[in-house]
């Protein structure tokens, strides 16, 4: 348990560089609010539907975070600074990362049917600060979410979803992806999606100025028929 515990702080620290010492990681409250969570989802998983509310209130009023007990949560799960909300058929992998301000919500939440009505995160998600996943949704393994953006529909595996409604960059992974990408969003210029837009834009305009410039030169060109003057003035001599 306390190997299990230190390899847990110290997946923090590969994420977070500001504490100094594992001791400081034990007073995050993303950290005391997977502890509380834990504990609830076992009640719920009991059935004690009562006792995992109890245990849920008072990790909110305590951490600021909101984790439905029923909420499935997979190893070292780091919820950095807080007030994230996370519903109760929400599913989330291992080495996932949320920062403040998520919510991982429902659809058709008075509908009466039980079922799952939240968001899949795969392994080795983040998502950025005041993202909001919503619906039965897949996010898959490795993907990013940039702060802010509104996901509400299924995310490819390793893409990097921005805007509202969340779109997929336009630039290849293969030249950004890193094994941690702090606030789920790459912080360069030539990442910036109106720019991407731009660029995508010049890039039409070119090949349409290309396409023009061969018709151009097509319609210039002699053309050799037998009506030709060129054969009438030969025919002639």
């Amino acid at each position: 348990m306390v190997r299990s515990l230190i390899a847990y702080l110290d997946s923090v620290k590969s994420r977070d560089p500001a504490p100094r010492s594992r001791a400081e990681i034990l007073l995050y409250p993303g950290v005391w609010s997977l502890a509380f969570h834990r504990v609830a989802h076992r009640l719920y998983r009991a059935d004690l539907f009562f006792l995992a509310r109890a245990v849920n209130h008072l990790s909110r009023f305590l951490t600021g975070n909101d984790i439905h007990p029923g909420a499935k949560i997979g190893k070292r799960f780091f919820i950095d600074h807080g007030f994230t909300v996370i519903g109760e058929t929400a599913e989330i992998g291992d080495d996932v990362t949320l920062y403040q301000n998520v919510t991982l919500g429902g659809t058709d939440p008075a509908n009466g049917i039980a079922g799952k009505r939240h968001p899949t995160l795969h392994d080795g998600v983040i998502v950025g600060s005041g993202a909001q996943v919503l619906g039965p949704i897949q996010v898959g393994a490795r993907a990013r979410v940039g702060a802010n953006a509104v996901v509400t529909k299924d995310v490819a595996e390793a893409a990097t979803m921005v805007g509202i409604p969340a779109r997929a960059m336009l630039v290849d992974v293969t030249a950004y992806q890193r094994d941690f990408m702090p606030y789920g969003t790459p912080c360069t210029d030539c990442f910036d999606p109106e720019k991407q837009k731009l660029e995508l834009l010049q890039c039409e305009v070119e090949q349409l100025q290309k396409r023009l410039a061969e018709l151009m030169e097509e319609r210039q060109a002699p053309v050799f028929r037998d009506d030709a003057p060129l054969f009438r003035e030969r025919d002639r001599a």
